[in-house]
């Protein structure tokens, strides 16, 4: 199969007879302010509920298996504040991503009065989209989940149900950055908590049966053979039974190692297509540059705000990303 350039559809897309505004239903009017973005996609929904499904777990044996039944409550009282701080931050990141609107294109707005108001000069061209009968921005691409061309859109993400494009990319590198702070402090956790544990069930099996470790190590003795019974309370690492408490452990470390690889490779491909100014789908089509060069610097201040503050973390604080340029549809 021969493979067709990029370029060669732009082409396309700038002959005169493939806009065919006179096709183009005209735009809806403008929704009310307030308006809640939302795509109603039954697979994205899903990932979104699991999402949150996972996270409420991690949240539930981080604490009720592991601080609650801690007797170090200044140990269980940081690592909680830190964690569910985390956790917030991740959830609220979360809907920042899937309920804002990634930079959706007007749909049907190819008609024959949009494309006279852009005053367009001899040489001039505009795109347009066969799809949603839109004029496309430059850097603009088609989302088959939201039906809608998305300004600088990067990809469709299932897990936050939506795209990332222009306008909440920095939510989405939020989203992947806290989940990936949360797995870590919960494999943390969990691995001096195992060891904690150990130490402590070692050490009162050898006081229940009456012998020091130096003792045990010297007489080789089988703790099987003593026939003493044994009194070892499970209360001090956990208020569930042993084999519950190691069983919903190892589903938190399966569940923190896997969220925890994937969205650290996340996070680093987000934050490279940030410095360099180039989206995945462009990456992954090699479009050839259109745009100014910026620094690394300025590209970080176009997704996340200008100037540089704790707003940058922050999922409730909307980047200013100034006004929409009126000529960007026109090359």
């Amino acid at each position: 199969m021969m493979l067709i350039p990029a370029h060669h559809f732009r082409n396309i897309e700038r002959k005169p007879e493939y806009l065919q505004p006179e096709k183009c239903v005209p735009p809806p009017h403008p929704s009310a302010v307030g308006t809640m973005w939302f795509i109603r996609d039954g697979c994205g929904i899903a990932c979104a509920i699991v999402t949150w499904f996972l996270v409420l777990y991690a949240e539930f044996v981080v604490l009720f298996v592991m601080l609650i039944p801690s007797r170090d409550y200044v140990y269980s009282i940081i690592n909680g504040i830190v964690f569910n701080l985390l956790a917030f931050l991740a959830l609220a990141s979360h809907c920042r991503a899937m309920l804002t609107d990634p930079g959706a294109v007007p749909k049907g707005n190819a008609t024959k009065e949009f494309i006279e108001s852009l005053q367009l000069k001899p040489g001039q061209v505009v795109y347009k989209c066969p799809k949603c009968c839109s004029i496309k921005p430059d850097r603009a691409h088609h989302c088959s989940v939201c039906k809608r061309c998305i300004r600088k859109m990067d990809h469709h993400c299932p897990w936050v149900n939506n795209c990332v494009g222009e306008n909440n990319q920095k939510y989405f590198v939020l989203f992947t950055m806290y989940i990936a702070l949360i797995s870590l402090h919960a494999l943390i956790m969990v691995g001096f908590h195992f060891l904690h544990c150990f130490e402590e069930d070692w050490t009162n099996l050898l006081q229940a049966y009456g012998l020091t470790r130096e003792e045990t190590a010297e007489a080789r003795i089988s703790l099987h053979e003593k026939k003493q019974p044994l009194k070892v309370s499970s209360t001090e690492c956990s208020s569930f039974s042993p084999p519950t408490t190691v069983i919903l452990l190892i589903l938190l470390c399966f569940e923190g190692l896997l969220f925890l690889i994937f969205t650290s490779v996340m996070f680093g491909t987000q934050v490279h297509s940030i410095c360099t100014d180039e989206t995945g789908i462009e990456q992954l089509k090699k479009e050839e540059r259109r745009w100014a060069k910026k620094t690394k610097w300025m590209n970080m201040k176009a997704v996340f705000g200008h100037p540089f503050s704790l707003g940058w973390a922050s999922p409730f604080a909307t980047p200013d990303q100034g006004k929409a340029d009126p000529y960007q549809y026109v090359v």
